[in-house]
Formats: structure tokens, sequence, C-alpha cells
């Protein structure tokens, strides 16, 4: 059975304008980047040249327009012929790029000749001072997103400078003095962006014994279009560092005999590291998977962090096609039919329960303080004993509800840990007493059709698990992203309580939505905290109203010898890319001054 009624539409709101990716800059469409260049050329040609009218169009035209233009249209091509690749889109866009660096340039060099004169050999040296620059922009932007081979990209990162030097020499006769000048310039910029680029590769170098660099292209390529090669190279990255572990897949399958209605899916992987890589996008991939024969897929964040991060899409698929064969054997096997209330031991429990079946799900949350990922040792050891002490099946779920950043981990070995396997006990002792031997019913429904960069939340979208049993009916809403922002989880279940007796909102912590804007992208940031009620409510409203019985069955199944990145391995490459962007600020600066100090040197040897 697939989704137990047509899946529901997002709440018609009012975005917020979208936020532009801290690591990835959207070109503009070429018509656009095109008629910037064309601005961009005159007002570099008029600020050297201004008054001097015949002097302005040539410059604007040779020097500057049609280099840029043929430099936009042939990069691609080049960058093809090289074995690297540069979208046409993003090389007209590079070329804007260049003009506004060269712009304030032009600027300085005309002030330098207004002010002082003797020193400055005239607009037309200019010209040529300004090939330097071009070409370090256009070295370092092609090594990083073309190919990271400094002989296949060199070429097409000199068309735009070398273009304009030939043309160059259409307005002014060619001389020996000259033409060293325009080397040299060249030769500089060059090799100041070969310094820069040795320098901001090292940390990753050192820490992974790989170029970053070099993982800049296949980012771009498996953000833009899931292109195999590039995902294989970032796996390839991953890979090398990985270490295999014993991790485990816990099911709960809500059906009869005939067919399901609900799976509740929990593997005990982090559903990193970013896009599609590895166990990100989970739940995408789990219902997948699963197929329609699972009915509506629900996949919580199981507790454990981003040592269980998986490397690989072949690492993904083994936890997948456990959960399939789990789901196979419970859809064969006798169910229970017997349930409890959702119960919190007392006020301010970071657990409550519910018994279905032969299981208990525990539904762990600080809320409404922050709340973040739980060591999967203190998830390991708190299933263990719950498991000994009440004899049910723990299925344990991380609610993911209450995002600060930098807070709410719960750590192994700490007072919060302690408190927490204490409350999961009282709540599940709670639970069992409760219990009762009755019919257990069930209703889901689903609301898709967000989108991650203008809501925040992935393809699995909004999704309700109504549960009725013992006399009382539970909600639990899972929405497919990354944490809850702070103060939403409240109001959304105040508001599921006049619906229900009692209510839970959860996220999967699908990393796949870091890729809108580079960062945790929590659920609420750009989706309204109204339209994330009125959508709950909707969709609990939804599953009431498909409300059946059914018999209630669990397992468990071992999947050992799994690929994870391991302890550490995320805070290490985090602490790579820190000093990375670090130094790629200071050294940024660093190699333009130097860049521009050894021009001034040619410039000023070109005016005596």
């Amino acid at each position: 059975m697939a989704d137990s009624s047509e899946p529901l539409r997002p709440s018609g709101v009012n975005h917020p304008p979208p936020k532009t990716s801290s690591l990835l800059l959207r070109a503009p469409p070429p018509p656009v980047s095109i008629l910037i260049t064309t601005v961009l050329s005159l007002a570099v040609a008029l600020v050297l040249w201004a008054p001097n009218w015949n002097e302005t169009v040539s410059s604007f035209a040779l020097i500057f327009l049609i280099p840029a233009l043929v430099a936009g249209g042939l990069t691609p091509v080049l960058a093809r012929a090289f074995g690297g690749r540069f979208e046409l889109q993003r090389s007209l866009f590079l070329v804007v790029m260049v003009l506004l660096i060269e712009l304030p340039t032009a600027a300085v060099g005309r002030l330098g000749l207004l002010l002082v004169p003797s020193y400055v050999p005239g607009a037309m040296a200019i010209l040529l001072f300004l090939q330097a620059p071009a070409l370090w922009f256009r070295h370092l932007t092609l090594y990083g997103v073309s190919s990271a081979h400094h002989s296949r990209s060199i070429v097409p990162a000199a068309i735009q400078p070398v273009l304009a030097i030939l043309l160059f020499f259409f307005l002014v006769p060619p001389s020996l003095e000259l033409g060293v000048a325009a080397i040299a310039f060249l030769v500089l910029g060059f090799l100041c962006a070969l310094l820069l680029l040795r320098v901001v590769d090292r940390p990753l170098q050192h820490g992974f014994q790989s170029s970053g660099l070099s993982m800049m292209r296949p980012l771009l390529d498996h953000v833009n279009r899931r292109d195999p090669e590039a995902t294989g190279l970032i796996e390839a990255f991953f890979l090398k560092s990985a270490q295999p572990a014993d991790l485990r897949v816990t099911v709960v399958r809500f059906g009869d005999p005939k067919a399901t209605v609900a799976t509740l899916t929990l593997p005990t992987v982090h559903p990193g590291p970013f896009g599609a890589i590895g166990a990100s996008d989970l739940p995408r991939k789990m219902a997948d998977g699963l197929g329609p024969s699972a009915g509506t897929v629900f996949v919580p964040h199981a507790p454990c962090d981003h040592d269980l991060d998986l490397p690989s899409q072949a690492e993904a698929e083994k936890m997948v096609r456990a959960a399939r064969t789990l789901v196979e054997s419970l859809a064969s096997g006798p169910g229970r039919r017997r349930g409890s209330p959702l119960l919190a031991p007392y006020e301010g429990s970071l657990a409550r329960a519910q018994i279905v079946g032969d299981c208990a799900l525990v539904i762990v949350t600080q809320a409404p303080e922050p709340t973040d990922d739980i060591s999967y040792a203190v998830a390991d050891r708190l299933a263990r004993e719950v498991e000994a002490a009440s004899g049910m099946r723990v299925a344990l779920i991380d609610a993911h509800n209450s995002y600060i950043e930098g807070q709410g981990d719960v750590a192994y070995a700490t007072p919060l840990a302690e408190r927490l396997v204490r409350d999961a006990r009282a709540a599940v002792a709670a639970a069992v007493a409760a219990t009762e031997d009755s019919t257990v019913e069930v209703g889901t429904a689903v609301v898709r059709g967000y989108d991650i960069a203008r809501d925040g939340i992935a393809g699995e979208g909004m999704r309700a698990l109504v549960i009725r049993a013992a006399g009382t009916t539970s909600a639990y809403v899972l929405v497919d992203g990354n944490n809850l922002v702070h103060g939403c989880r409240d109001p959304i279940v105040a508001r599921l309580r006049t619906l229900v007796d009692a209510a839970e909102v959860l996220t999967t912590d699908n990393h796949v939505v870091h890729e809108a804007d580079g960062s945790t992208n929590p659920v609420g940031g750009r989706y309204p905290k109204e339209a994330l009620i009125r959508d709950a409510e909707a969709v609990v409203k939804r599953a009431l109203a498909n409300l059946r019985a059914v018999d209630v069955t669990s397992g468990r199944a071992e999947v050992p010898g799994i690929l994870v990145l391991g302890p550490g391995f995320t805070s290490r490459l985090l602490t790579a890319i820190s000093d990375t962007v670090s130094m790629l600020g200071n050294s940024l600066v660093m190699t333009l001054l130097l860049l521009f100090a050894s021009s001034l040197v040619v410039l000023f040897a070109l005016a005596h």
C-alpha cells in the first residue's frame, strides 16, 4: 500500500527571499552577464581615457569588451579541450568578475597618472598592468572549478588577458620593451595565483593527503547536477578515511497480513554528511528502497552523531537492504494488538514512551531547551538497560526538534546522559503499566511539494503517523529536515493537542538540506512557523480520517562491517576547512598586494 491518501500540498505562504549559498555563488543568466560586461567595459575605458573619446572607444572595444566576450565564449571550449569543465553561464560571469577587479585598479592608476604623472608611464601602460590581476583571478577560479591542474587551467585562464594584450598592439606600435612588460605582467599574475593555491591547499593536504581544491569541481557537480562521476570522486575522498562498524536497524510495521499501512524504520546511521553522499537524504533512499509495499515510510532520526555518517551510496544501500529484508520478514509474521498512551513519567522528562505491540517507542527531546545529536554510546546503553528492565524491544527516536547552533548534544558519561537514561527507563515503565490488549488503529498522511532552497524541507516532506491505542490518540509529525528552529516545536504541539491526546513533532536530520545555503538550514528558518502549524494540523486531520485497525510487529537486524566516517573525522574535516577558509582570506589579500607591488615595479620601469 502506498501513502494512505493523496499527498497534501504545503500552505501557500509569502516566503522570505532565498539566502545565497555560502558555498555556491549562482551565476546570473548569460544575457545579464553580457549586459553587465558591456557596461563595465565602458566604465573601465571611461575611467582611463575620459574625456579623450577616441581612445575611450578604442580601448572599450579592443581591450575590454571583445576580449571579455570572446573569453566568455571560448573558455568552456578550452576547458573541455584540456580535460576540465566550465559552463558558459559561469564563464560569462567570470569575465564580469575580472572587470570588477579591473575597474577600481584602473581608477587608482588614473588617479596616479593625474597626481604623479612622472612616475606613471601613461594609460596605455596601465592597460597592460590590468592583465596581471586578470590572469591571477581567472587562474584561481578555473583551477578550483574547472580542473585542479595548472597545465590544464592556464590556457583557458590566459585567453582573456592574452587577447587583450594582442589587441593592445593594434592601438600601440609593438616594441620589445612593451612586449617584455606584457609577458612580465602575465608571469607575475600566474606566480601569485600559484602561491595562493599552494598555501590554501596545505590544511587538507596535511590532514587528509588530498587536495581540497580538487574537490571543488566535484562538489559543484554533485550539488548542481548529481553527476555520478563527481559523486564518485567525493565518495573516494571519504572512503580513504572510513572504518568498519557494526550497526543495526530497528523496524516497526503497522498493518495486517494483506497490506502494510506504515513502516517506522530506525537505522543507526547519521543522515549525512551532505547532499546525497552516503547516508544523506536517507529518508528518500529508505522509502525508495522499501517500496510502495511498505506503506507510508517514516525514517525519524535514530540517536547517533557524525561518527556514523556513511561515506558512500554503496554503504547506504547495505542498510536499505537490511531494512527491506526485515520488513519482508515482519510482513509474514504474526502481529499483536496491544498498546498504551504516549506518556511522560513526570513533568520535564527528557523521554516519553508508547507501547505498540511488543515494542516501546521512546521519544527523546530536550525542548524547549536546545536539542541535537545524542551519542550512539548513550543510545546503545539506554536501549540495553531499558530492554533488560522492561522486556520490551526499544525503538529509540531523537526528536531533533529545538535548534540552537552549537547546543543540545548529549555526550557519553555526562550528567545529561545519566538523566536521559533514567528518564527513558521511567517512561517505558509508565507506558508498560498503562498498556492494554485491545485494538490498535493507525492512520497516516503526507504533505509533499516543499522545496529545499525555498522551504528548507527535503523531498519526503511532512508526514503524520496517528496511533489510537488504550483509549487515547497520539500523533507524530515527521518533517524531512535538519532540526527545527528553537521555539517552533511547542506551538505546533499545542495546536495538535486540540486534535489528539498527545503529540510530538520530529525531524529526520536530513543533511541534504545543507546544500541550499551551506549550513544547517533548520526547518522554520525559511518556511514560516504559522505555515508549519497549519500544515501539521492539516496532515494530522487527514491521518485521523484514515484510521484503521492494524497488527503491530517489530524486529531488529544487525548489520556488521558497515563503513562509517568514524570518530573525529567530521571535526578534523571541519577544522581543516576552517583553516583553509581562514588562510584563503589572508592569502588572497597578501598575494594580491604582492601582485600589485611587483607589477608596479614593472610599470615604473616602463616610465623610466
